[in-house]
């Protein structure tokens, strides 16, 4: 995503005069340098020649979206644009649209505002003129407003921008499963084809036994390497060190990270999954490997699970740079004490250590499922704070998001018997009420995990694509939750017929 970029198009008309549009291109392109130079906002922002004409607009808007460099789009009304000429390019452009509602001047020029003034300045309602065609063409796109030097609004631009990144990465994203999802889940399945028309992502199978021969192609030097690294990054557990009476399995775990990682890049993946009940041709469900993957950016799906290896990639794109970490997750297990309910969120082995709250440790332990040797991983206990805990189902007829707004706590009680990587949330409003509202909405048992996007990017994705998402908060309440979802099972269902 490093390459991609947001265009910036102003929209103003030529009743005004030569002089004005001069005024307005030099203004928005401050405005567009003034953004770009904010360091919350995580892709360059282009200023593009004003827009004046509906050929000129429609030029921009087909540019945009043949553009493989444009993300998306940034528009604001200078002055007023006539709407009209805005359709034949908003019904040709793909790109998610930000609306930028301001003005050039922060402040009313009391003593000198002249009708001058007040033509050049029309934002006020030449941003309304534009938001009402997208209203009517049912355009989705997120309006922010205010000062473009006030953080507060910049702050809103770049987390628009990160999320418009995040469905970059989600329409070019090569997803690969190998094998199938676990026999008889329902969860896990989806439709693959559907998947791609709404997402744009593609999600393929290939057998184990063609990673088998892969990881089977990892020299000894390779190997050599990439265990010093595990020394050297992680706590050892003894039997894992050189010389230490699992340092085999811990070099069988190299060389399943080596074969993996050459056919995700070979094949151009960003995210992949697999299942315990299909390693023929691998030696050990691959532990360490995968968080190792998952820490480096790829998405992760336990069990065949590719829609939420799929979510927990392009969170990871969404909330780059800001280091606090997302990981595939489970919810597993539930603490109803009086004094504080909880919920233990883990997995066999693939939490990633983006998330962990200190230096992981690499241990070895027996995996009672699966039939293969025992799994080498990382355990350590996560981060605590504010994240959220988001989950796509596909519904039938379409697809769903799910987000919990948690709160990440301490685990104040030791686990020695319990030799993976967790985390402990409070899940809001409370457990009972969370809960309830995921069972009825039919989130899944899977979730992407993250502290690093908040519940506000994932609505606004779920909007980009088209597809309905479910939110639970603070603000939840039972009684009207349900009526919420009955309400979107009949706007849902009419926008698919």
């Amino acid at each position: 995503m490093k390459e991609k970029e947001i265009w910036f198009l102003t929209g103003s008309q030529h009743l005004y005069g030569p002089a004005a549009l001069k005024q307005v291109a030099a203004n928005a392109e401050t405005v567009a340098k003034g953004l770009d130079a904010d360091p919350g906002v995580p892709a360059p922002i282009v200023f593009r020649p004003i827009v004046t004409t509906p050929e000129e607009i429609r030029a921009a808007c087909v540019e945009a979206s043949a553009s493989e460099r444009c993300a998306g789009v940034i528009t604001w009304m200078h002055t007023f644009s006539p709407a009209k000429m805005w359709i034949g390019g908003l019904t040709r452009l793909t790109k998610p649209v930000c609306h930028l509602h301001t003005q050039f001047n922060r402040d009313i020029p009391w003593s000198g505002i002249d009708m001058d003034f007040m033509n050049l300045n029309q934002s006020a309602h030449g941003d309304r003129e534009f938001g009402h065609m997208c209203s009517r063409m049912r355009i989705p796109r997120r309006v922010v407003v205010g000062h473009w030097e006030d953080p507060a609004v910049r702050a809103q631009v770049g987390e628009w921008t990160s999320v418009a990144l995040g469905l970059a990465a989600l329409r070019e994203l090569k997803v690969v499963r190998f094998g199938d999802n676990m026999r008889a889940v329902a969860v896990t399945e989806g439709d693959k084809v559907e998947a791609e028309r709404v997402f744009g992502m593609s999600v393929n199978t290939h057998g184990i036994g063609d990673l088998a021969a892969v990881v089977k192609e990892a020299g000894e030097s390779e190997i050599d390497t990439l265990c010093a690294e595990y020394d050297d990054t992680y706590e050892m557990a003894s039997d894992l060190r050189d010389g230490g009476s699992a340092r085999a399995s811990l070099r069988e775990a190299a060389r399943i990270e080596i074969g993996l990682r050459r056919f995700l890049e070979t094949g151009g993946y960003g995210a992949f999954t697999d299942t315990f009940e299909d390693l023929h041709g691998l030696t050990q469900l691959p532990g360490l490997p995968v968080q190792r993957l998952m820490a480096g950016g790829y998405g992760f799906g336990a069990e065949g699970d590719w829609k939420h290896a799929a979510l927990v990639h392009v969170l990871k794109v969404i909330g780059g740079g800001r280091g606090r970490g997302t990981s595939f997750m489970e919810d597993y297990t539930y603490h109803f004490h009086p004094d504080g309910t909880r919920c233990l969120g883990a997995h066999m082995l693939e939490i990633c250590p983006s998330i962990a709250a200190a230096r992981p440790r690499c241990e070895i332990h027996p995996l009672g499922i699966g039939g293969k040797a025992d799994p080498v991983r990382l355990v350590f206990d996560a981060a605590t704070g504010a994240a959220v805990n988001a989950s796509l189902v596909d519904m039938g007829n379409r697809f769903r998001f799910l987000v919990n707004t948690v709160e990440s706590v301490g685990i104040s009680e030791p686990m020695p018997r319990l030799p993976v990587a967790r985390v402990l949330w409070d899940a809001k409003p409370d457990l009972q009420t969370a809960a309830e509202a995921w069972i009825q909405a039919g989130g899944a048992h899977h979730t992407a995990f993250s502290f690093d996007v908040n519940a506000h990017q994932i609505e606004m994705l779920a909007e980009m694509t088209g597809v309905e998402c479910v939110r639970i908060d603070e603000a939840t309440e039972m009684r009207r939750f349900r009526q919420d979802l009955r309400v979107g099972e009949v706007y849902y269902g009419i926008r698919g017929l």
